[in-house]
């Protein structure tokens, strides 16, 4: 093991991944451990910053014992790239001690704030400004529930000594000993706090929002110098952290989005799907957010995304709250087991509905039940859920955009449900990518960190690294599945009439 490797460290909700990189793009040593989050019944969801801290060392230790152990060098790792959970955020004082816990992206304290704010006409001001739509799902207006709601939060905040800092500028500043203070653009225009078009934080959104005296970290390309770190003396020497990028972003580069028209969905707890559309950023009709997509220091690309809220989650429900199946592997052979979902349909807005629909008061259902349905009927509906989701954001995508997807690049724990992928390609009428790294986001984080340092040398040597793609194509007759979707379209609307009624009784 003589060649130049990069450490990467994804830093995800459930869990965090370590894994070390080749100069081919190839992983040699991982390490994985699981984060615990504080789930409460009013919809607040927090995790410990401290324990998101050691949850990376412990992760980065493991990563490192097995790089040892399969003869790799230390001293050979030249730098260390970050993705991170997006709208997850940090506060802390300006000692670095935590003002509160970590409020996590699925958190909904905020519903009343974003009522409040739609109710004040500042939707056109704030999706102009940030791309973004008014809801809880974004860092902002968690913020300003804290604000409002925690006295010590708010006196720190107007003191001017509360910082802010999405996970991966957390991580940085406890990793840097507080010496690096920074953010990327991706992680920055998920606050509600940033501008899109001239990439700096927005004063007059912070002024609207209450906010002008808070903390903000400096904002820079995903592909940067932020700082060194030996992650408290586990590498014998301090080593550049060259690569700061969100997840599902850190993925889209993984898989090669460097074009626009290309994209990619990220089959997980939810699912994110991002396409690239070039070097303007360009306003959604159609329910999509704008966003960065990923920048070096000479290159900014934009991208639109649909973010489903309740994805992999399904499942998991399925299985911890009803006990229909004992391992998640069980679900595509029940699916299989029946000819088509006997009529029944999942609408998953457990934590309401993403895009294009944003609706955050939705609830979720089960439709189409009669005694001729059984557990198989409802697993494939779960599972059927996720490609009709995509399909309505590749739809909304493809009229923001004038772009006719070629194929749709996929990646995340889902993938290894052949019936899923296989029912997503037969309903977009697309082929269906895996490029067959299961770990995207840290390969995305491996790739900027190592632009920067000089592992890769440029966007043309990173395209040549992305071969071995499982491809599946859709199969030739899509009446059935096209009836399928009809009936998909039909319980959304349902679902929406059921809260008009409700809102009218």
């Amino acid at each position: 093991m003589n060649s130049a490797y990069i450490l990467a460290i994804d830093q995800g909700t459930s869990s965090t991944k370590t894994i070390i990189f080749d100069e081919k793009g190839k992983p040699v040593a991982r390490g994985t451990e699981p984060l615990k989050t504080h789930y409460t019944d009013n919809g607040f969801v927090e995790q410990d910053p401290e324990d998101i801290y050691q949850n990376v060392l412990t992760s980065v230790r493991k990563c490192l014992e097995d790089f040892k152990a399969s003869g790799g060098d230390l001293a050979h790792i030249k730098a260390c790239g970050i993705s991170n959970q997006r709208e997850t955020f940090v506060l802390w004082d300006d000692e670095g001690r935590p003002l509160y816990n970590a409020l996590v992206w699925q958190c909904k304290r905020s519903i009343d704030i974003c009522k409040r704010w739609k109710e004040e006409g500042l939707e056109e001001m704030i999706n102009s400004n940030t791309g973004l739509v008014i809801d809880p799902y974004f860092s902002g207006s968690k913020l300003v529930w804290l604000h409002e709601n925690e006295p010590k939060i708010h006196a720190a905040i107007e003191s001017g000594k509360a910082f802010f800092g999405t996970v991966d500028t957390w991580l940085l500043y406890r990793l840097t000993g507080g010496k690096s203070y920074s953010t990327d653009y991706t992680n920055a225009s998920r606050t509600l706090f940033f501008n899109l078009h001239d990439l700096t934080w927005d004063k007059e959104l912070l002024s609207t929002f209450g906010l002008s005296r808070l903390n903000l970290p400096e904002a820079k390309a995903s592909s940067a110098l932020f700082g060194q770190t030996s992650f408290e003396d586990l590498l014998p020497s301090p080593i550049d952290i060259t690569g700061m990028i969100g997840d599902s972003h850190a993925a889209a580069f993984g898989e090669g989005c460097f074009m626009p028209g290309t994209a990619k969905a990220t089959l997980g707890t939810g699912c994110s799907i991002l396409m690239n559309i070039g070097e303007l950023p360009k306003e959604s009709k159609n329910g999509m957010v704008t966003t960065i997509c990923w920048s070096t220091e000479d290159k900014v690309n934009y991208a639109l995304e649909g973010v489903i809220v309740t994805c992999g989650a399904t499942v998991e429900w399925l299985k911890n709250e009803l006990g229909l199946f004992i391992d998640s592997r069980q679900t595509e052979p029940m699916a299989t087991s029946v000819d088509d979902n006997g009529g029944v349909y999942l609408v998953p807005a457990f934590s309401g509905l993403g895009a294009p629909h944003w609706d955050m008061n939705r609830k979720a259902s089960i439709s189409g039940l009669t005694f001729g349905s059984n557990k198989n009927h409802i697993v494939r509906a779960a599972l059927e859920s996720i490609p009709y989701q995509i399909k309505d954001v590749i739809t909304a995508m493809e009229l923001d955009t004038n772009l006719d997807l070629q194929q749709l690049m996929v990646d995340g724990g889902i993938t290894s449900n052949k019936f899923v992928l296989q029912f997503l390609a037969d309903l977009l009428e697309k082929p269906v990518v895996n490029i067959g790294q299961a770990d995207v986001s840290a390969l995305g984080a491996a790739f900027m960190a190592g632009l920067k340092a000089g592992v890769y040398k440029d966007l043309d040597h990173l395209v040549s690294m992305n071969k071995g793609e499982l491809m599946i194509l859709p199969a030739p007759n899509s009446s059935k599945i096209k009836k399928s979707y009809a009936g998909w379209l039909a319980a959304v609307e349902n679902v929406a009439k059921d809260k008009v009624l409700q809102a009218t009784s």
